[in-house]
């Protein structure tokens, strides 16, 4: 086994999106290649209302799946095709925008007022940018967790791991998507194919996960208090961690435990064309797509 070195590690940036909701982006936007398949990662997590209330109204997807992990509170959705459902804490929607959806996400506080949730785009392959739309809704009971002896914990949303599978398949990428609670001072390893791009998003506690080597290229950045991040200290809340190859990522949780979303996912490697929801391979599939938005064509009919 050869243990993933960490390669750069940043916190989430505060952005907002849809008609108004405040969130934090680990990644998305600038550069598609560096966490090939996945295009964007958003933490929306929030303790008042006024900052998600407002959702994101009717909007267009092309070209990609999305997959919508809510913790807390629920996400009322709505789509072009008439499928319409809710999220509540620990439910799972794969959405797969194919040739073109038309959507929305409604979010609701629980009964403290708070909503938690994770959006993750995948890429689609340029044989599949124009695949029949479709949604899932998995319930949170219907995901399995694995406890290990020492209270070790790992839900598995999507993808393969220790015997167990996740609920949420048929995604072009095949990722692994694993939820994980390690507790206080534990140090464990997770099995990742080497061919495959991971990170690691950090959301409870804290830990060290450079257990392999000292990161390159650190990017120390600032909370909204102004607390200064130092590579000497734990990966805590909001930390994005990429890794380097290998075949394991190890963590040594800190005082609190550590809970952190383990992501991968085989890369396409192939070219991007980009413009907010709608992601193509060239620049005339994205002229194509606002031809269709403007013409009434977008939503193409079943086959």
């Amino acid at each position: 086994m050869s243990i993933r070195p960490v390669v750069q590690q940043s916190l989430a940036h505060p952005t907002m999106e849809g008609a108004g909701v405040h969130l934090h982006r680990a990644f998305g936007f600038h550069n598609p290649e560096q966490m090939d398949p996945f295009l964007m990662f958003d933490d929306f997590r929030n303790d008042s209302p006024a900052d998600y209330m407002r959702g994101f109204p009717w909007h267009p997807h092309r070209g990609i799946e999305t997959i919508t992990y809510v913790l807390a509170g629920t996400v009322e959705h709505g789509d072009s095709l008439g499928n319409q459902g809710r999220l509540g804490a620990g439910d799972v929607q794969w959405m797969t925008a194919g040739s073109g959806i038309l959507h929305q996400e409604m979010p609701q506080g629980n009964a403290a007022g708070q909503m938690h949730g994770f959006q993750l785009w995948a890429n689609l392959p340029a044989a599949l940018k124009m695949t029949q739309p479709r949604y899932q809704d998995v319930k949170s009971a219907e995901i399995p967790v694995l406890t290990d002896d020492d209270g070790t914990q790992v839900k598995v949303i999507t993808g393969r791991y220790r015997g167990y599978t996740g609920p949420v398949d048929g995604i072009a990428a095949d990722p692994q998507y694993l939820d994980i609670f390690v507790p206080a001072g534990r140090r464990k390893s997770f099995g990742v194919d080497t061919r495959r791009s991971t990170f690691a998003y950090v959301f409870e506690g804290a830990g060290d996960f450079r257990d392999a080597s000292k990161p390159r290229g650190v990017l120390l950045e600032k909370e909204v208090a102004g607390q200064e991040v130092n590579i000497r200290d734990l990966s805590g809340n909001r930390t994005l961690i990429q890794f380097g190859a290998g075949d394991e990522v190890v963590v040594t949780a800190g005082p609190e435990g550590v809970r952190f979303l383990l992501v991968s996912g085989a890369p396409i490697r192939e070219p991007v064309a980009w413009h907010g929801p709608i992601v193509m391979n060239t620049q005339a599939e994205l002229q194509q797509a606002m031809a269709d938005l403007r013409n009434g064509t977008f939503i193409k009919p079943a086959h």
